[in-house]
């Protein structure tokens, strides 16, 4: 299992050990949301008698102060209407808006409003009690759920937000952290691989240079090809060298610039793969050679890689005038990759092969990204047909607004 299969596990994993707590904790909240609602319920119900009794025996002063005490114990807010719905008592509602005739003294104020909006929420959560009244006609008693009750309802979601945004925080914590400690580690071995490199070439190339003058073979196509090879390594060393620090970006002509590395790689892959580059031969963007053209070997090395006997690889050059951006496709007609694996393919250690890292696509993309300031992504694929990655960069020629007309540079008027 490589890496990137571990991650994911591991990930889903925690997802559903998540999801587990979640669910676990809004039935938990449930349970006792449940509870309190029937313990309201019979302290309403109980409310009801007492208020019943109380119609009943309202001139009897023998259980005035036990009626009195058991409703004032109440805290559910309630409202009693009479026959024609309009309101005669409550109990449990906001003592500032239910006060007569002491507004001055208390600083507090009556809101017949308050009243009507109460009895309509009411009424939206449960339904009236009947009772006889004092006049024999029929009256009802509404109440609503306690403050508590009502928090405790949203609790188990606010619960989960709270533990959602938490987990997300040190998610995104956590993940900047292994970012910046793998870019540590990537910076680390490039420079560490670009010293070692450093000698051996050093003492390739005086190895060439004696071979040329004891041999008489400057003229000779096998040295050529070696220093070819040697300068390659040069090449390879620069770019471990510039990990790490801010390249240097320079106006190019892409064309030129990819055509060169496909000239040099076409020699040194399979003939039965043919190589060709197509498109828009003027465009320009600000690279660095030596990085772009990693990132032109680990596409042309995947693209290669991808197909079994014989196939095509096509580089597309596309210039997008009114986004001012350069489009690069890489085609072959591999095996293709499956859609599920379109963003995988970019992370570090995912590899299909047996024996390789899984490193270059993802070094690929930071270049891309990081170095350049553009987007690389699966374009399109389709399993046994092929896959085109596509590169965007932004375009180093600009326009006039009112023409075609183009601009080498950064805007020079070319009337």
């Amino acid at each position: 299992m490589n890496p990137y299969e571990k991650k994911r596990r591991w990930k889903f994993f925690l997802l559903i050990f998540a999801i587990v707590i979640g669910t676990a904790s809004v039935f938990y909240s449930d349970f006792f949301v449940k509870k309190m609602e029937r313990e309201e319920q019979v302290q309403f119900q109980l409310y009801v008698k007492v208020t019943e009794q109380s119609l009943v025996m309202y001139d009897d002063d023998r259980f005035t102060d036990l009626i009195e005490t058991i409703t004032k114990n109440t805290k559910l807010p309630v409202i009693m209407t009479d026959g024609d719905g309009l309101i005669n008592s409550y109990q449990g509602l906001d003592s500032a808006k239910t006060n007569y005739g002491v507004e001055k003294q208390y600083k507090k104020t009556y809101d017949p409003a308050y009243f009507e909006r109460e009895l309509k929420q009411m009424k939206l959560q449960h339904p009236g009690t009947p009772i006889i009244g004092l006049d024999g006609k029929i009256w009802h008693i509404y109440h609503k759920d306690s403050f508590i009750l009502t928090q405790l309802r949203y609790f188990p979601f606010i619960q989960l937000g709270v533990i959602g945004l938490f987990l997300l925080t040190a998610y995104v914590a956590f993940s900047s952290a292994r970012r910046s400690e793998q870019d540590q580690v990537w910076v680390g071995m490039a420079k560490e691989t670009a010293h070692q490199l450093g000698t051996p070439i050093s003492s390739l190339m005086a190895w060439i240079e004696l071979m040329k003058s004891r041999f008489n073979a400057e003229d000779d196509p096998l040295i050529a090809e070696m220093e070819n090879d040697l300068k390659r390594l040069e090449v390879i060393t620069d770019r471990f060298s510039k990990i790490g620090s801010k390249p240097v970006l320079e106006d190019h002509v892409v064309y030129s610039v990819i055509d060169n590395f496909i000239q040099y790689f076409k020699l040194r892959t399979s003939d039965k793969v043919v190589f060709s580059i197509t498109g828009d031969d003027q465009v320009r963007a600000m690279l660095n050679i030596p990085l772009f053209d990693w990132v032109t070997e680990n596409l042309l090395k995947n693209a290669a890689n991808a197909i079994e006997n014989e196939g095509h690889i096509t580089v597309n050059i596309i210039e997008h005038l009114a986004k001012e951006e350069v489009y690069i496709d890489v085609t072959d007609t591999g095996k293709g990759i499956p859609r599920s694996k379109f963003d995988a393919v970019f992370q570090p250690g995912y590899t299909t092969r047996k024996r390789g890292w899984g490193l270059g696509l993802s070094l690929t993309k930071r270049i891309v990204e990081n170095y350049h300031s553009g987007q690389i992504f699966v374009k399109d694929s389709e399993l046994g047909k092929g896959t085109t990655f596509r590169i965007i960069l932004k375009s180093s020629i600009k326009y006039e607004p009112t023409s075609t007309k183009r601009i080498p540079g950064m805007g020079i008027d070319l009337h």
